[in-house]
């Protein structure tokens, strides 16, 4: 699965990696035009009548050719698409553990265990509420969406020359939090505890 979700955002296959990013984008441009519901219908009756189409199409050829080749979708309807006791403990294994895991985190934070932590978890929390001043969750997602399937070619193609400017960045930062450390007494005592 996660060979196969790398392969797709780099485009391995383009084929398959334009069918997914467009039917996504898709998705979601439809999501700021119309409710989830209306967006959903519409999906499932383009769907359903495709398929319905196709059955009459095959039920017309069987008919015409005097063929006995059956139901066109038979060996689908006979596929197991259930899901299995162990499939659904492992995933809801993964699910309990990482939100008990949030919760402590969010406990310790605002309940303020340590300082520091609390007041970078206010200043996040601050740097959000302009984000989401300037967009909301739909076109977050959007943006997330052209950027997962965006940024892995990008980087791919030009390693070297970002590489080098994060690198630059990095040192420059550093060499900020160093001179502010220096200059404010109680960030040393801090960093030291």
């Amino acid at each position: 699965l996660v060979l196969t979700v790398v392969e797709l955002l780099y485009w391995r296959d383009v084929k398959t990696s334009g069918v997914v990013f467009g039917a996504g984008l898709s998705l979601l441009l439809s999501l700021t035009l119309c409710s989830i519901v209306s967006v959903s219908s519409y999906i499932t009756l383009v769907l359903l009548s495709v398929t319905i189409c196709f059955r009459i199409y095959k039920g017309i050829l069987q008919a015409i050719q005097k063929s006995d080749e059956g139901h066109p979708f038979k060996l689908y309807l006979k596929q197991d698409v259930g899901l299995s006791e162990e499939t659904v403990h492992k995933y809801s294994d993964c699910a309990l553990a990482w939100f008990n895991t949030t919760v402590i985190e969010l406990r310790r934070l605002f309940l303020v265990e340590d300082l520091v932590d609390s007041l970078k978890f206010a200043v996040l929390m601050w740097i959000l509420t302009y984000v989401g001043a300037l967009f909301n969750g739909l076109t977050l997602l959007i943006l997330g969406l052209v950027g997962m399937f965006s940024f892995p070619i990008i980087y791919e193609k030009y390693k070297v020359q970002i590489d080098h400017y994060v690198g630059m960045a990095n040192k420059r930062v550093k060499d900020i939090i160093a001179t502010v450390q220096a200059k404010v007494p109680g960030l040393k005592r801090v960093k030291a505890d």
